[in-house]
């Protein structure tokens, strides 16, 4: 097991940086994703970690040692593709085995670590058998266990399940993430899938334009986003602008009282966010943070009712209950519980920034 530490990491190509001043922990036998849109800079930062590209500045330390300086072939870390890359022309074992061969492994023990590896993917009684007799699924399970054999000190994964259909990638997160843990191998894997990546990881480093915005575990995304544009990104549609004074926060749509506990970013504007399945539908005003609001759209999701609704100036997602019935034009009142109202400071370019990527 490794600890990796990436230290001011920074790629530039040409006058346009790539990824910048990069700075996190990863401790021995963690399950790190790197999330965030496409062009964000995760596979970058991915590809300077395996040495298959060289940083522009800053440090990458594999157990306090740097690696930068290191080729690829010797740095232990191994790579998997969103493409499999299997040889065609070789069995399963031959595939699983050939960077145990070209390490001057002797055969009883590839042989050993072979089938031991293809009995932890479900591939027993696989090895004779070639690429092409193997669904994607199959042919993804070889490619992680020729990934895992040599015993690498940090396994790397670049979207590996991007062509599987969505059960088949179910069932793999499942596969790559118990043989993880039962190996303790610090792992490291590249997704623009919040499903994927809240599923798998440890922690999520989410990154947008090169730079790290949040790093923490699956649910501070979704409770405690720090910037909108951070919870726009986990698809919270919900947000709100205020001026909070103490704990009450005064918007347009009327004034909400919250938690003592949110974090403390202090007097003025302010933005609120709540997400969909937290809110409920009220009685009346008389009720602690209820607000009235117009129902736009009302539509029924067999586990509930999907409402968007129009709250003095904005447009509020709320997940109600499946028997809700309601119609375009109904006059409703909306709850938001003080303790699932969270405060983001009122950062216009971060608000920009969620707007952009809810609209791509």
């Amino acid at each position: 097991m490794t600890a990796v530490s990436i230290q001011r990491l920074s790629r530039a190509f040409g006058n346009e940086w790539a990824v910048q001043e990069l700075d996190l922990e990863i401790a021995s036998g963690e399950m790190i994703a790197l999330l965030g849109p496409s062009g964000c800079g995760k596979t970058t930062t991915l590809r300077m970690i395996t040495g298959l590209l060289r940083p522009t500045s800053g440090d990458l330390l594999f157990d306090g040692m740097s690696v930068v300086n290191i080729p690829t072939e010797r740095r232990g870390a191994a790579l998997i593709f969103q493409e499999h890359l299997l040889f065609p022309t070789m069995t399963v074992a031959q595939n699983v085995g050939f960077g145990l061969k070209m390490a001057g492994v002797n055969k009883a023990e590839i042989l050993s670590r072979v089938n031991e590896m293809l009995d932890r993917v479900e591939l027993s009684g696989f090895g004779n058998r070639k690429a092409h007799e193997l669904s994607g699924g199959q042919r993804q399970r070889v490619a992680l266990a020729r990934g895992l054999v040599t015993r690498p000190k940090v396994l790397l994964l670049d979207e590996p399940l991007a062509n599987l259909d969505a059960n088949l990638r179910i069932t793999m997160r499942q596969l790559i993430r118990s043989i993880q843990r039962e190996l303790g191998t610090t792992a490291i894997f590249v997704t623009h899938d919040q499903e994927e990546a809240v599923m798998l990881a440890d922690r999520i480093v989410l990154m947008f334009d090169g730079k790290l915005q949040q790093v923490g575990p699956p649910d501070e995304f979704y409770r405690h986003p720090r910037t909108a544009g951070v919870a726009k990104f986990f698809r919270s549609q919900n947000f709100l602008s205020g001026t909070r004074r103490g704990n009450i926060v005064a918007t347009g749509a009327g004034d909400l009282v919250v938690s003592d506990t949110v974090i403390d970013t202090g007097d003025g504007p302010v933005i609120i966010t709540a997400r969909p399945e937290t809110l409920r539908l009220s009685s009346g005003l008389n009720e602690q943070n209820s607000l009235a609001a117009s129902v736009i759209t009302s539509i029924y999701m067999g586990t509930h009712t999907q409402l968007i609704v129009q709250l003095q100036d904005a447009v509020w997602h709320v997940q109600a209950p499946p028997s809700t019935a309601v119609k375009e034009g109904d006059q409703i009142f909306v709850e938001l519980p003080k303790s699932e109202i969270w405060i983001i400071e009122d950062e216009p370019e971060s608000f920009a920034l969620a707007s952009a990527l809810n609209d791509e």
